[in-house]
């Protein structure tokens, strides 16, 4: 047994294994006690150029970013020792900035704040690190508040009945929830208002800002805008277009708002392109966009226009990063160069994927609209909504105050035709039996979710690339679970150990591994990262890797490294807005209670050539499919619309 001279600090170890040390990979963590790093005091240039493979400068650069990391290291001091993960402590330094030590010391139930916080950790460490704390504190009932809340919008929600939320105090103990009410709203980070029946509701400042910023932007363009262009422009340039798909491409040329919806096989894509022709015409300034770099270099292929993700459209950063351009715009996480002091350099804005537009991104793209300016919203409310808070497309048409077309013709037959027809009948809320003798649609039955894992790994490896010459990088396993023997993490350990195999040289991470970002990090250079951008590892040593994403390399260090995950196999949430040439589907037992028509809809829609169904959940699914719809978020925005745009 190792004395306590010999043995490293606890904190220390957590912080390095964490990677909270900019540059200290994996290997070199392990290596610190060897070379006699035990602790802070010992982190020094000569004991660092001992380390295997590190020479002078770079033992230079490890004590100057250890140096830098000591904001983080003061809040790892803190938490670690009363058991929690040392990464907390990134992650309150990202969100409370340099002072995070000294404010979680101050009010110990601001580490609420960070969503992977329960109560319970919470309470635990106000315990160790404020003595003779109480559970009746009322700096635990304002957090709360704000906890309840925020936890709210992990579901989707955007508010909450008054009663409901006090509710919710009442069970955590809170002896005054009515005073924690109050006190929160005079922090300015929880707002009151009233639902359409009258009574009370509260909801988070940022997403009630961004809800009620939404229905004013969308008032201001439906106002502002001029007709564009003639009438005949768009019969010359579209005739080969039907009426309905005319109409909506007239809509989009005349409102300062307009929706486009259909499923897949509808001629969306089409109509936008004829858009685009009228556009140029005119001499019209057009951008197109989407929420991920997948989707938008699908839209690009489609219309033969430029495209881009709505965050580089906008011009998203870092907070640390100076502006790059009029002005800084902040929207919860978010922080953009265009607003309302910098608008887009467009006279029509075209986004595609709207279904995943949450309250705050959306807020961000309609205040960088100027005025004058036409926003065509493409999406399809039949598919999932939003990672984030708010339910933005349905909400706006629901709302009746902006023209939506919906296209409901399916043209897609000899391309798509089998996965088309099966997704709109599951759109329809049925499950027909599988029709296709061409194999574009498959369904491969398993007893149990480690024979779908199986079933899987035999899909992307041998089947589908030898019956259908399509290259396992051009398959995408999709699941709605990450636990399991059909999750996300199993999934991608045996596809990792047959596609790329390796010892995980960072982090986990080979040259050659599929990668899914969780996180945004807008940050790295030299083009940044948004979440739910999938990758390619393109080289991986000195404690980074740099990923080739859609939209440009990306290298990753430290913190960042945590938010990267194997992709593979991805969720369907993740999955969102991005398509495929062939597509694996698993539906395992476990993920049966969660199953639901616009989970099943999405996923089916990924895949543009060839789709797999790997099916072991028994006759749940077509239970899902016909009974599940969209499980209810609770949100202003539909009224705000309505009443904004009728004002």
């Amino acid at each position: 047994m190792p004395d306590d001279a010999t043995r490293p600090d606890p904190v220390f170890a957590a912080f390095c294994q964490a990677g909270l040390w900019p540059g200290l990979g994996r290997t070199l963590a392990e290596a610190l006690s060897q070379a006699g790093i035990r602790g802070p005091e010992e982190v020094t240039a000569d004991r660092l150029g001992e380390l295997p493979r590190v020479g002078a400068l770079r033992a230079q650069r490890l004590v100057s970013s250890w140096i830098g990391a000591g904001t983080t290291y003061q809040v790892a001091r803190l938490v670690v020792p009363v058991g929690l993960s040392a990464r907390l402590a990134g992650r309150a330094v990202d969100l409370l900035g340099d002072q995070a030590a000294q404010l979680l010391v101050d009010d110990p139930w601001r580490l609420l704040e960070l969503p992977e916080v329960r109560i319970g950790d919470a309470d635990r460490f106000a315990v160790a690190t404020v003595p003779g704390v109480r559970r009746e504190d009322p700096r635990r009932g304002r957090a709360l508040v704000a906890h309840v809340l925020s936890r709210a919008a992990r579901d989707g929600h955007t508010m909450l009945p008054a009663a409901m939320l006090v509710s919710a105090l009442d069970a955590e103990g809170v002896p005054d929830p009515a005073g924690a009410v109050s006190a929160a709203c005079e922090t300015g980070m929880v707002v009151a208002g009233t639902d359409p029946d009258g009574g009370t509701v509260l909801a988070l400042a940022r997403f009630a800002m961004a809800e009620d910023g939404v229905a004013e932007a969308i008032a201001r363009l439906m106002a502002t805008a001029r007709q564009i262009g003639e009438p005949g422009d768009v019969k010359e340039a579209a005739g080969d277009l039907d009426d309905t798909q005319r109409g909506a491409v007239t809509a989009a040329l005349t409102h300062g708002v307009s929706v486009l919806t259909g499923g897949p096989g509808t001629g969306k894509s089409r109509t936008v392109e004829a858009l685009v022709r009228v556009c140029a015409r005119r001499d019209v300034r057009i951008a197109l966009a989407a929420p991920t770099g997948r989707a938008a270099k699908r839209l690009e292929e489609l219309t033969g226009a430029t495209a881009s993700t709505i965050h580089r459209l906008l011009g998203a950063h870092g907070r640390g990063e100076e502006d790059r351009g009029g002005g800084r715009f902040d929207y919860g996480t978010l922080v953009f160069s265009r607003g309302e002091g910098w608008p887009l350099d467009a006279d029509v804005v075209v986004v595609d994927e709207t279904s995943m537009l949450d309250a705050e991104l959306a807020v961000a793209l309609l205040e960088a609209c100027a005025d004058g300016t036409h926003l065509l919203l493409v999406g399809d409310p039949a598919q999932l909504p939003s990672i984030g808070a708010g339910r933005v497309l349905a909400d706006i048409v629901e709302s009746g105050a902006v023209p939506v077309t919906e296209l409901t013709t399916l043209y897609r037959q000899a391309e798509g035709g089998a996965i088309a027809r099966l997704a709109t009948c599951v759109r329809d809320g049925r499950l027909p039996p599988v029709d296709s003798p061409d194999r574009e649609v498959v369904v491969v039955p398993a007893a149990g979710s480690a024979q779908a894992c199986h079933r899987v790994v035999q899909l992307v490896t041998d089947s589908i690339p030898r019956a259908l010459g399509i290259d396992p990088a051009d398959v995408q396993v999709v699941t709605p679970v990450h636990r399991g023997p059909a999750g996300t993490a199993e999934l991608n350990r045996a596809l990792k150990a047959r596609l790329n195999p390796g010892r995980g040289t960072v982090n986990g991470f080979d040259p050659g591994d599929r990668v899914v970002a969780t996180a945004n990090h807008l940050d790295a250079e030299p083009f940044g990262f948004a979440n739910g951008e999938i990758g390619v590892v393109t080289a991986a040593g000195s404690g980074q890797v740099t990923v080739e994403f859609t939209s440009g390399p990306a290298k990753v260090s430290g913190k960042a490294l945590s938010d990267l995950m194997h992709g593979w196999a991805i969720t369907v949430h993740r999955a969102q807005g991005s398509e495929w040439p062939a597509v694996v589907v698993v539906l395992p037992p476990e993920a049966g209670g969660m199953l639901s028509r616009p989970l099943v809809y999405t996923a089916l829609t990924r895949a543009q050539r060839h789709l797999s169904i790997v099916h072991a959940a028994g006759p749940v699914l077509a239970r899902a499919v016909r009974e599940v719809g969209s499980r209810p978020r609770r949100t202003r925005l539909r009224e705000l619309v309505r009443g904004g745009v009728e004002a």
